[in-house]
């Protein structure tokens, strides 16, 4: 479902050239719990990006279904991302104005569904990630743990092929990021969803059914585990 074929990216800053990614080939079936894995300055974010068509690659290419990201014009991208990419965050990234059914329900909105479906889809999914009951709540109201319940919420409510973490535990307490690791594996299973992590967490590699692991923007070991 996804091929990453050769591909660089490098950053510059006045002078200097940074090598993000170096000549990376890597691919993953649909329903991989994937985890790329690596020390700060490994290239795991810009990996993560490149896949999600927040950016580009200098070289090589990433195809998606069988299709090259590059075809894609911004518009095209935009819509893809929207319609099938999720996205989980560190930081969880929620709207902190609106409540745990108003971020979830916002992503379908963007889309052409029925306020009824909306609806539905929103509070199934919030009940389906434990926050039945929670859905006229704040985000400043609610745990770390229960904010990325609802970002995992909102990355999934729209049934996207593809979603995105990046380091989902690092601002939660080890039991909190267990009970999302958990969470998430369930959620994977259930929905054949492909999900990609970015990582140094050990907890998260230990999760991941797939182990890629990056050292100076190369790939360095590939690692499949029986679950």
């Amino acid at each position: 479902m996804i091929k990453i074929d050769k591909v660089s990216r490098n950053y510059r800053t006045g002078e200097i050239v940074v090598q993000a990614l170096v000549d990376v080939s890597l691919e993953a079936e649909q329903g991989e719990f994937l985890s790329i894995a690596g020390p700060s300055g490994s290239g795991k974010t810009t990996l993560l990006n490149l896949v999600g068509c927040i950016d580009r690659p200098d070289s090589g290419e990433i195809f998606i279904d069988g299709e090259p990201v590059s075809a894609r014009n911004k518009k095209e991208l935009a819509m893809f991302r929207r319609e099938k990419l999720g996205f989980v965050f560190q930081t969880f990234n929620l709207i902190p104005v609106l409540t745990a059914y108003e971020n979830v329900s916002f992503v379908l909105s963007l889309l052409d569904i029925r306020e009824s479906e909306v609806k539905a889809r929103s509070m199934a999914m919030l009940a389906e990630v434990g926050l039945d009951g929670k859905e006229n709540v704040l985000p400043g109201r609610l745990s770390g743990g229960q904010q990325q319940r609802v970002a995992i919420a909102r990355a999934l409510v729209k049934d996207p092929r593809i979603v995105l973490a990046d380091e989902p535990t690092a601002n939660l307490d080890s039991k909190t990021g267990e009970d999302t690791l958990k969470l998430m594996e369930r959620l994977n299973e259930k929905h054949n969803t492909t999900f990609i992590f970015s990582t140094h967490d050990p907890m998260v590699m230990d999760f991941a059914h797939r182990l890629v692991s990056l050292h100076d923007g190369r790939v360095i070991s590939d690692e499949r585990r029986t679950k």
